[in-house]
């Protein structure tokens, strides 16, 4: 981490925890919403006020784990059994549900939906798309607060369904790597590793980008999402890093809730998660560069740009310590690319495609919040605290600086994007970790 920074550490003033979790509640209660419609309840936090207004599918899981750090556990599963609530009987669920605001708030979201869905638009709805599954870790989160066996028992069955849904449909080659098939299912809209696939090779984003991102969602809506279709065309089919990454942490977290329900579907998920660690080592990992990169195609090739994400698969179990060590020194210790005073940015900062600033191209160089809060807890398990404490102060001289926003300029740490941005409020999980490991030792 970047250390360039401590002599105004010690002369600027940095919100206390307590103020921080404070402001975190209130920004979560903010945007909190509640009602019924159409015989489904629904209970859920916006991300922002007026930016983000529907119930969205990765959002919810950071939301629920705020919530557990705050304690706000009976909360958390309102918002679970709300995310749950509009599921497919085959398992799917949608990146977005739509409850009291039926119509999309952008031409993108139109093109998300199942083409028979805009029909329906008077009645609530979901997507026909993903985020990273990180459903099974947000429900594993309320039973360790909660330890209510009833709520897994609850859960357990629509998860099942769900993490099969996946297996079966996005795991086209049968090697364990699942495939998003528009940008927006990574979560990280915009990415920049996705520009040699669409063909965009001027850099900084601008508005072609934004046309050929909305010839991809409109190709999948012409072919009514039908997904073998989908992949036959090889439009864009991409195997995330960060996406997979997740996928595989959250098998491991089907294993773990499985073996509290008592039930033997465990082992299962755990051969399916070590198949697709052997995946991501054997496909993704480039030695030469020590990065972890996203793939395409058919083929599997290597999209060859550093994003934030690149070193994402070091924290699963079954990657050699050498790779992760290799790793973690060149790009996050070293920060060969992602050396600047507020890590970690979501591009390496010698890209062409880098931009710290505010636009509506996001994820392509500012500094987002859950990029350190999914690192650290890895850095305090192997033992990096130093790193782990400079990640969380980070973040906290942002928020006191710039308030809870959507990203932040790494170099300056000014906010952009959304106001009452709930994701940043994952720095209470951060800092709960933190003190958690103090007490441990």
């Amino acid at each position: 981490m970047s250390t360039s920074g401590k002599k105004v550490l010690h002369e600027e003033r940095v919100l206390s925890d307590e103020e921080i979790k404070a402001g975190a509640r209130e920004v979560l209660y903010k945007n909190m919403i509640s009602g019924r419609r159409n015989d489904f309840n629904y209970h859920y936090t916006k991300p922002s006020p007026g930016t983000y207004p529907f119930q969205y599918f990765w959002d919810t899981c950071f939301h629920i784990f705020t919530l557990t750090a705050l304690g706000e556990v009976d909360m958390a599963k309102k918002h679970m059994h709300s995310l749950f609530e509009m599921q497919r009987p085959d398992g799917f669920v949608g990146h977005m549900n739509y409850w009291k605001r039926l119509w999309p708030a952008r031409i993108t979201d139109l093109l998300q939906l199942r083409p028979h869905d805009v029909l329906r638009l008077y009645r609530p709805h979901m997507s026909a798309l993903l985020q990273p599954p990180i459903a099974a870790q947000a429900a594993l989160r309320i039973y360790q607060h909660s330890q209510d066996l009833s709520f897994v028992k609850q859960l357990l069955p629509k998860l099942k369904k769900y993490y099969g849904w996946l297996a079966r449909n996005r795991d086209f080659e049968g090697e364990g790597l699942l495939s998003i098939i528009t940008p927006f299912e990574s979560g990280m809209d915009w990415k920049a590793s996705y520009d040699p696939l669409l063909k965009y090779d001027r850099g900084k984003a601008g508005p072609l980008l934004f046309w050929k991102v909305l010839q991809v969602d409109a190709h999948n809506f012409l072919k009514g999402y039908d997904l073998p279709a989908i992949y036959k065309s090889n439009r864009f089919i991409v195997k995330d890093a960060a996406f997979n990454t997740i996928y595989v942490q959250n098998l491991q977290a089907m294993a773990a809730l499985c073996n509290v329900a008592g039930e033997e579907d465990g082992l299962h998920f755990l051969e399916q998660a070590r198949q697709t660690e052997k995946s991501i080592v054997r496909y993704m990992y480039d030695e030469e560069d020590a990065a972890f990169y996203d793939l395409h195609g058919h083929q599997f090739e290597k999209l060859r740009v550093r994003t934030g994400t690149i070193f994402f698969p070091v924290v699963l179990k079954s990657v050699p310590d050498e790779v992760c060590r290799r790793v973690l020194g060149r790009h996050l210790l070293h920060q060969d690319g992602f050396h600047v005073p507020f890590p970690v940015p979501s591009l390496a900062v010698d890209e062409p495609a880098f931009n710290p600033d505010g636009s509506l191209y996001i994820w392509r160089g500012p500094t987002w919040v859950v990029f350190n809060w999914f690192m650290q807890g890895y850095l305090l398990e192997k033992g990096y605290r130093q790193q782990a404490e400079e990640l969380l102060l980070s973040v906290k001289r942002l928020i006191t600086k710039s308030g809870f926003r959507e990203y932040y300029n790494p170099f300056t740490g000014e906010g952009h994007g959304a106001r009452d941005f709930t994701w940043s409020g994952l720095v209470v999980d951060m800092i709960n970790r933190l003190q958690e490991g103090t007490q441990r030792m």
